[in-house]
């Protein structure tokens, strides 16, 4: 008998979860711009600059140095001690190499720590909107995420009331990221501090900060929830060098976490992928201890795009959008357009936007529904500024159209 799709039996496990919005849309761009249709990409979160020189020449030695065995599960002890260092000389926080373990990229990272943490029925709270794969990850794990929404009025995060009123005996783990995808939003020392009050009174909970995106920050210093001494041992940091060293394909990421939970993820990790990629680790040494300058100024012109981006949002008619304060993205509201048609199709919601705006302007975009927030959509401005005015032209004389 032949094998189908009706007729091949996969396992129970994939019907817990989707796939992500961000590489569902970027994989329709790409159908369509082979067919010769000029799609401007605005939905993936890629910085588009290329490797810093002098990494990409620590790479380079790597290779030439012979650096091709198998890697240790949790990554050299260099890299490790690395870690630390920009621990050190960043947030001011003090780890060990046993703390560290290295992986495929933040999204490894991510799904170690919670398969580690999170049993069947567990409670995971994460404030709306939220990164597309935290709730598909909780639900491979078998938890359940809790989803609170947050206000756009209040930058999108959660208030000490908000997390309280969330909590329940079930409880497991909070995990949110500062700077936020795909809001922008950026938690301030004082609102952390207000968050940490609350889960002194809950010892039980511990909480992932994902700050994969703490160097593209546009309102000062970054602050991590780890800071708080009473709190760090509950804090799983997960960072990585995807967006602040324009790493993406280097697949490289790391948690800092407590030693149980580090060897929890090292055990999981040694039966999926063993040690992260050789000359990525020898090349992230390089990136994490020498000068951030490149970084840095890629900052300043994702900066400057976003002051541009705001000033094109602002000529949309029925589009609200908060002003980020990090990473490289608006997330507007755009219900305003819901019930709209064009004489031919209607927009009933978010991802019947997103289509549209493919379709028609031929802009790629994601839907908010993906971060558990369906009255927006998710703009990338990692693109050139003359690739941003064409796109944001495009998306108003689509718009027009709707009546």
């Amino acid at each position: 008998m032949e094998l189908t799709a009706a007729t091949m039996e996969l396992s129970s496990l994939l019907q817990r979860f989707s796939e992500p919005e961000t590489l569902k849309m970027a994989k329709l761009g790409r159908e369509l711009r082979a067919k010769g249709i000029d799609i401007i990409d605005l939905s993936l979160g890629e910085p588009d600059f290329d490797t810093p020189t002098h990494i990409k020449e620590a790479a380079k030695k790597a290779i030439d140095d012979n650096w091709s065995h198998y890697t240790p599960v949790s990554g050299y002890p260099e890299l490790r001690e690395a870690v630390c260092i920009k621990l050190k000389r960043d947030n001011n926080l003090d780890y060990k190499a046993e703390n560290i373990v290295v992986s495929t990229g933040a999204k490894q990272s991510l799904a170690n720590v919670i398969l580690a943490v999170v049993d069947a029925g567990d409670e995971v709270i994460i404030p709306a909107p939220f990164w597309v794969t935290y709730s598909e990850l909780v639900k491979i794990a078998g938890g359940i995420p809790v989803i609170v929404t947050t206000a756009m009025q209040n930058s999108y995060k959660i208030t000490p009331q908000e997390l309280q009123d969330a909590i329940t005996e079930k409880s497991k783990l909070f995990l949110f990221s500062s700077p936020c995808n795909p809001s922008g939003t950026v938690y301030s020392k004082e609102e952390l501090e207000a968050l940490a009050e609350v889960f002194y009174k809950h010892p039980d909970i511990l909480i992932i900060s994902d700050e994969i995106y703490e160097y593209i920050n546009f309102v000062g210093k970054h602050e991590s929830i780890a800071q708080f001494a009473e709190l760090k041992d509950r804090v799983i940091i997960v960072n990585g060098l995807s967006k602040g060293f324009a790493m993406t394909g280097y697949r490289l990421g790391y948690i800092a976490a407590h030693p149980v939970v580090a060897k929890g993820c090292e055990k999981i990790q040694g039966q999926f992928t063993s040690g992260a990629n050789s000359i990525a680790q020898r090349a992230a040494i390089t990136a994490l201890t020498t000068d951030l300058k490149p970084s840095l100024d890629m900052t300043k012109e994702f900066e400057r795009r976003r002051k541009r981006v705001m000033q094109l949002l602002s000529e949309i008619p029925g589009w609200e959008c908060a002003e980020p304060a990090g990473a490289f993205y608006v997330f507007p509201k755009v219900d305003s357009y819901f019930g709209k048609s064009n004489g031919q199709e209607t927009i009933e919601n978010a991802d019947d936007l997103c289509m549209y705006l493919l379709n028609t302007a031929n802009v790629s975009t994601v839907t908010g529904r993906a971060f558990g927030t369906p009255d927006c959509i998710r703009l990338s401005f990692a693109n050139s500024m003359e690739k941003i005015e064409i796109a944001y032209e495009r998306i108003k004389k689509a718009l027009a159209k709707l009546k």
